[in-house]
């Protein structure tokens, strides 16, 4: 029996899933502060509901990002906290994968847009496509100003999701319709990437494992005097 626990806080919503042999049990609260108060009551109220404790696992799937710098990083702690004892693989999956998973989810759609607020005039966006029961990106995600994307090469996509749409409602003009169901990513849609990579043996250890901010350069680039 495949046993996978996933957790996200990278943006306003923190939620926790908890895959059990093809059945989920979730936890899911938009709270744009509070966290690391959250995340793990949820986990334990999984854990405690499916009859297992960490040591039983077979991995932890994270949002790796991109999302805010300290909801990434509060998420990647306590990845590593609670893998390192238990001794589990991590599994990273992109937040804008999960949005677009979550879409697939909700409405069927096989071709999905996605964008995060990430303030600062700026979105992270990028384009999925299901392939075996998955969302894998069409191009590379990236940070970018909406009029910048909108200035790049047309692309035509079934909807689009995320708190990005709301943000910049101009971003509706690249998808047939918005998805408004599902406006942040959710741990329970990060479940279908991370048992491809658990089956694939993609997993890494809690030293190895590593955030994605898409920002990071771009931010040391604005810094006067760098």
């Amino acid at each position: 029996m495949t046993r996978l626990l996933a957790i996200d806080t990278a943006t306003e919503a923190c939620s926790a899933a908890l895959w059990l042999q093809g059945e989920v049990l979730c936890r899911y609260q938009v709270a744009p502060r509070g966290h690391t108060e959250l995340i793990l009551p949820m986990v334990a109220e999984l854990l405690a509901e499916g009859g297992l404790s960490l040591g039983q696992l077979d991995g932890l799937a994270f949002g790796r990002g991109p999302g805010s710098f300290t909801g990434v990083r509060i998420t990647l702690g306590i990845a590593q906290g609670l893998a390192f004892g238990a001794e589990l693989p991590l599994f990273g999956v992109s937040n804008l994968q999960a949005l677009a998973q979550g879409t697939h989810r909700v409405t069927g759609c096989e071709r999905v847009l996605t964008a995060i607020d990430a303030r600062m005039g700026e979105i992270y966006v990028g384009g999925f496509r299901l392939h075996q029961g998955v969302m894998v990106k069409e191009g590379e995600e990236q940070v970018v100003a909406p009029a910048d994307y909108l200035a790049g090469p047309a692309q035509s996509w079934e909807q689009g999701a995320g708190s990005g749409f709301v943000t910049y409602p101009e971003l509706a003009g690249r998808v047939g319709r918005r998805c408004e169901s599902v406006p942040f990513p959710e741990a329970r849609d990060m479940l279908p990437r991370a048992l491809q990579a658990l089956q694939a043996g993609e997993g890494v250890s809690a030293a190895e494992a590593r955030p994605v901010y898409l920002r990071d350069k771009v931010t040391w680039q604005k810094l006067p005097g760098r």
